[in-house]
């Protein structure tokens, strides 16, 4: 996840990198000048490379900034920049109009020490920003400090619910640094891949591991899941929705398709049979004679269901729910101890 710039021994995270699947190819000349440059944590801007410098991925570059120069690393080049500008903005026009900052050139080792010695501020001015903060009484958590590599800027990113009217902390803080400062405000999300952690299903939390840009997530898409609207299990460790309730839905989506509507009854001889739940994916459904109950479950397959509102349709009973002859025929796969790995003697000699 890390990676040390043997040039200058700085360490950037590398978690948001973007996977270049073009790396082993030819480069086409003249194909594309912009370049994508990481700042400290999930920032990211594209530059435009003016001079035409040989850059690689993990170059430190001294780039333009609104005033005066700032300095990252090169995260990605090629054709791939387009892409992911494209992504990011998705209408053309939008794109045509964005006028992109200079790329300088690479750093050398001057920038680097100046660079290195505007980090080691950063713990300094976030402990004293904090107890200014405090002092105030603010509603709001600094996170942390990015200081610009010239030493003339100070980002402070702050954890709010509430809107909070920093202007006199500016001033403070500005009198204070004798530099300028710029407040963002992050997010629950952001806030949550900045701690990290471990999620429901065992990996690494997505926002910690490779999500850097986050959309709505809501009760509708648990829904079109058939998930169960249990706040503890959908909700993730910053206490929203889980992001991954976003990844699946247009599988499920597409798969219910197929599905017949839940609300019709099923005839057969036996009495009306009520649906009482589904599984989209196996595409199973399983029906019950108590309305008001759900037990006695019988599980029955898409097909079957489908036949059988066919035939009802038609003015025809089935006599059974389940047609024994088609469900002999399948075979169930489950699980089964087929090399003994339960037994216990099964390393003895014999």
């Amino acid at each position: 996840m890390f990676k040390n710039c043997k040039s200058c021994n700085l360490t950037y995270n590398k978690k948001f990198n973007v996977f270049d699947w073009l790396e082993d190819l030819p480069r086409i000349p003249n194909s594309s000048n912009l370049i994508e440059v990481r700042f400290k944590s999930t920032r990211k801007l594209i530059f435009e490379n003016i001079n035409e410098i040989p850059l690689k991925k993990g170059d430190l570059v001294l780039v333009e900034a609104k005033m005066g120069h700032d300095i990252g690393e090169v995260s990605l080049t090629g054709e791939l920049v387009l892409i992911q500008l494209k992504k990011n903005f998705k209408k053309k026009k939008d794109v045509k109009k964005i006028k992109f900052k200079k790329i300088y050139r690479k750093a050398n080792e001057l920038d680097i020490k100046r660079f290195k010695s505007a980090k080691k501020l950063e713990d300094v001015l976030l402990k004293k920003a904090k107890k200014i903060a405090n002092a105030m009484n603010l509603k709001m958590k600094i996170g942390f400090v990015e200081f610009q590599a010239d030493k003339t800027k100070v980002i402070f990113y702050y954890i709010s619910e509430e809107r909070v009217d920093f202007r006199y902390l500016i001033k403070v803080l500005a009198d204070e640094f004798k530099v300028r400062i710029e407040m963002k405000q992050l997010g629950v999300r952001q806030e949550a891949g900045k701690i990290g952690g471990i999620g429901s299903c065992g990996r690494k939390l997505c926002c910690a591991a490779w999500m850097h840009s986050f959309s709505s997530v809501t009760t509708g898409t648990a829904k079109k899941q058939d998930l169960a609207l249990n706040p503890q299990k959908l909700a993730g460790q910053c206490g929203k929705l889980k992001c991954c309730l976003n990844f699946e839905v247009d599988t499920y989506i597409d798969a219910k398709k197929d599905i017949p509507d839940k609300d019709i009854i099923l005839k057969t001889k036996e009495g009306f049979a009520y649906h009482k739940k589904t599984d989209i994916l196996k595409k199973q459904m399983w029906y019950s004679f108590e309305k008001e109950s759900n037990k006695n479950l019988i599980l029955i397959s898409v097909e079957r269901v489908k036949k059988i509102i066919e035939l009802n349709n038609k003015g025809i009973k089935v006599d059974k729910l389940v047609n024994i002859q088609e469900y002999n025929k399948k075979k169930f796969l489950g699980y089964e101890n087929v090399v003994g790995q339960e037994s216990l003697t099964r390393f003895d000699k014999k």
